[in-house]
């Protein structure tokens, strides 16, 4: 796929876009709406422009490469060897040469110091680690950075903010997106296998992210942005329409994910928040991430890990759209709902003590209703529930061809394949509420008293994660 108006964005001007929440965003439009990201170069044989692309960002200001060993080898040496025939200043690489490398805050502390030792802007060279590293130690230089892709395996490339494991918990750190980032599909599709399918699944938790929203807009506890809510729910039928060309890496199918994923981003940094691309899914995966879950030796990646969650959370709606809560009792919701003290020794009963015990308190704490705040909220569930049930069945796809979608692609599919037991799954989605203020809905199944019910037939002899499901 070559790069068309739409794909090389770098002088689009910066207009106003409408935010009707009926309209199809493209990429020209997703750029123009970004707050950070001025230059998009994606498609086949564009690694070659890198030195125009950072001249065009940062004129003269010499550059230095920021990778680790195998992203070196898949891009960084090309481009280094790019920017050197063009005559740039740029300084040695940085590559981190740990076996280890994963996006933990003790790395961006040892990128930092070197940053701090010249004035050369940043390339990071690589895909969630190297970037989300690079992303938060050039922030703390106060510098913008350039961004080559290496892997369709996460959004995070375009996205505003960094996903960094501090202090025990995986933390979203404030920190703009790159300037411009590069995506040469020929180097994306020569990526380890496998990769492109954990950003398959990155991409289709859009999903359910997009059935929480609508909850949590329902009930008027986060409004849908519009502008966002086009960029990422608008094509994205089309965009994970061929897992199959995925996991085969034909260009068409691969230049569609990282379409996919690069709007993702642009949409985190038109609201300046994650709540376009990310939900109820991603909280199991930044449960596990908190746990330091692994499986057969190694941390199962980012991807699969939310592809699991998406899958559970479609389960969860599928059972929650099954009742008439049109007939909600009410009053017994709010008679068995908790008063925060309760709630919060209820955590640490079930956490313990420890980081996530504490991030858990935190964060339920954050987003505890009373017994009043609840009623209000449950009567306007009970009058809307037909209309509500309605956006939640026209946004959602089917638990099975989500799985098999997952499937086609080369995704985890069964918690077990990722090394998580269905017992623990089951206890997970009270785990996953705990641990984010964030309305979704697990939020929702939580305060309309649904979980445990809903939970019994998703795990139940004839449920999807029964004993033979």
């Amino acid at each position: 796929m070559n790069p068309g108006p739409d794909t090389a964005g770098c002088a689009l001007a910066r207009e106003s876009v409408s935010t009707s929440s009926h309209e199809v965003f493209g990429l020209a439009d997703a750029l123009r709406a970004a707050r950070d990201t001025r230059c998009l170069e994606l498609g086949e044989g564009v690694l070659p422009r890198t030195p125009r692309v950072f001249r065009e960002q940062f004129g003269e200001r010499p550059a230095v490469i920021v990778a680790d060993t195998n992203t070196f080898a898949a891009a960084g040496a090309k481009v280094q060897e790019t920017l050197e025939a063009a005559r740039h200043p740029i300084l040695e690489p940085f590559i981190f040469k740990s076996a280890g490398l994963y996006a933990e805050h003790g790395f961006v502390v040892e990128l930092e110091s070197a940053l701090r030792q010249h004035e050369a802007i940043p390339i990071a060279v690589g895909s969630g680690t190297v970037n989300d590293l690079t992303k938060l130690a050039a922030h703390r230089v106060g510098r913008a950075y350039l961004c080559v892709g290496t892997a369709a395996s996460m959004d995070g490339y375009t996205a505003f903010g960094a996903s960094i494991t501090h202090q025990g918990a995986k933390q979203t750190f404030i920190c703009p997106a790159p300037a411009a980032v590069i995506a040469d599909l020929d180097v994306i599709r020569a990526a380890p296998s496998g990769m492109s399918a954990w950003g398959y699944a990155d991409l289709l938790a859009k999903v359910t992210a997009g059935a929480d929203w609508i909850l949590a807009d329902a009930l008027g506890v986060e409004p849908i942005h519009a502008q966002a809510w086009g960029i990422v729910q608008g094509r994205l039928r089309d965009l994970v329409s061929d897992p199959d060309g995925v996991r085969a890496g034909r260009p068409e199918a691969l230049g569609r994910l990282v379409e996919g994923l690069m709007l993702g981003g642009f949409a985190m940094q038109a609201m300046q928040s994650s709540r376009a691309a990310s939900g109820a899914e991603h909280q199991f995966s930044h449960l596990w991430d908190m746990q330091h879950h692994t499986h057969q030796g190694i941390v199962p990646s980012h991807g699969l890990k939310v592809g699991i969650g998406t899958l559970a959370m479609s389960a969860l709606y599928e059972s929650m759209l099954e009742k008439p809560l049109d007939r909600l009792d009410v009053e017994a919701c709010c008679a068995a709902w908790p008063d925060q003290a309760s709630w919060l020794d209820r955590i640490r009963d079930r956490f313990g003590e420890g980081d996530l015990c504490a991030v858990a308190l935190r964060e339920s704490a954050a987003k505890h209703v009373s017994r009043d705040q609840l009623r209000q909220q449950l009567e306007q569930v009970r009058g809307a529930w037909p209309r509500i049930a309605e956006r939640l069945r026209r946004q959602l796809i089917p638990f099975q061809t989500l799985r098999e979608m997952l499937r086609a692609a080369g995704a985890a599919t069964e918690p077990e394949q990722i090394g998580i037991s269905r017992d623990r799954l089951r206890a997970n989605f009270l785990d996953a509420f705990c641990i984010r203020r964030r309305f979704t809905g697990l939020d929702f199944a939580v305060r309309t008293g649904l979980l445990n019910t809903c939970l019994d037939e998703i795990f139940g002899p004839d449920g999807v994660w029964g004993a033979d499901g």
